[in-house]
């Protein structure tokens, strides 16, 4: 799993540069935060992920034309994400929205419906990165799967 994150995170942030994003770290952190052994767990994590970026880009770019930069309007804004995210019951998502929600406002851009925007774009492409990684077959099978040696020790009887 660490080779496939590895990778994932490489070619996502090589992609991103290549594109010319404005923050490579979104699409690397993504292909990271979401790349599993199996192509289905990548892809149910992906659409989480993809769902609680979005939630917390535009949270935090309403709240960021009413909050100025600062310690207080972090938290603010964090709180406001998490709450909202589970008041609609993304529970799962709740953290990633506040965190994102939070790098908005901290941002004061000013055009924060950008930032947002390219948050969601950054993501979505670490997320198909890291779900395109998922589909390369395994080089070395867990050991549950593998056949048992056949100098193994027999399984003790209780």
């Amino acid at each position: 799993m660490a080779l496939r994150a590895a990778v994932a995170a490489s070619l996502s942030f090589a992609i991103a540069q290549l594109l010319n994003l404005e923050h490579p770290i979104f699409a690397f952190t993504a292909a990271v935060i979401v790349t599993d052994l199996k192509p289905a767990q990548s892809r149910e994590l992906g659409l989480r992920r993809l769902g609680a970026t979005a939630m917390g880009g535009m949270i935090g770019a309403a709240l960021s034309f009413a909050l100025p930069p600062g310690p207080l309007s972090i938290g603010a804004s964090v709180l406001v994400a998490m709450l909202i995210a589970d008041m609609l019951g993304v529970h799962d998502g709740a953290k990633m929205a506040g965190y994102i929600c939070g790098l908005i406002v901290l941002e004061q851009s000013p055009e924060p419906w950008n930032e947002a925007v390219y948050c969601v774009i950054e993501t979505a492409l670490g997320v198909s990165v890291a779900w395109l990684i998922s589909y390369v077959p395994k080089l070395f099978p867990p050991e549950e799967e593998s056949e048992a040696s056949p100098n193994a020790d027999p399984p003790m009887r209780p």
